[in-house]
C-alpha cells in the first residue's frame, strides 16, 4: 500500500471516544447494564457463545452476566475499516481477575463487530461477536 494513496478507505473510529468499542467499555466498567444495551441498535445482536446469537432481553441478559463479574473489561481495536454508515471492528479484548464470587476469571479474544452510523451520528453495534471467527 502506498502511504500517499488517497483513494484508500479512512479508518476514522479507532481513538474516537465516541466510538462503538469505546462506550461499550465505559458502560462494561461503570457496571450500566442500560447504557451497555444502548451501544447496540435495538435490533442488534450479541453472540455470547459460538453459534448462539442472541438479541433484545436475551442479549441484555448476556451483558448482564459479563458485568456481573464486576471485572473491568480491556479492549483494543485492532482494524477499523469504515464503508460509508457501516464499519467492520477488529477488537482485542479481555476480562482478568478475581470475580465478586472469588472466582478466577481469564477471558479473552478477538472480536469481529458490524457497527453502522445512525441518524444521531452515533455507531451502534448491528453484530457484536466477541469470539471472531468462532
Amino acid at each position: 500500500m502506498n502511504s500517499h494513496d488517497t483513494s484508500e478507505p479512512r479508518m476514522v473510529l479507532v481513538g474516537d471516544p465516541d466510538s462503538p468499542a469505546s462506550r461499550f467499555v465505559a458502560a462494561m466498567n461503570a457496571g450500566d447494564a442500560q447504557a451497555l444495551d444502548h451501544v447496540y441498535e435495538d435490533d442488534g445482536v450479541l453472540v455470547p457463545v459460538p453459534g448462539h446469537p442472541v438479541t433484545g432481553p436475551a442479549r441484555l441478559a448476556a451483558l448482564q452476566h459479563l458485568q456481573s463479574f464486576g471485572l473491568p473489561m480491556q479492549a483494543s481495536p485492532r482494524h477499523v475499516y469504515v464503508a460509508g454508515d457501516i464499519a467492520l471492528l477488529i477488537v482485542d479484548w479481555s476480562i482478568r481477575g478475581t470475580a465478586r464470587d472469588g472466582g478466577d476469571v481469564d477471558l479473552s479474544g478477538t472480536a469481529t463487530d458490524v457497527v453502522r452510523r445512525g441518524a444521531d451520528g452515533r455507531w451502534r453495534y448491528v453484530i457484536d461477536n466477541p469470539h471472531g471467527t468462532a
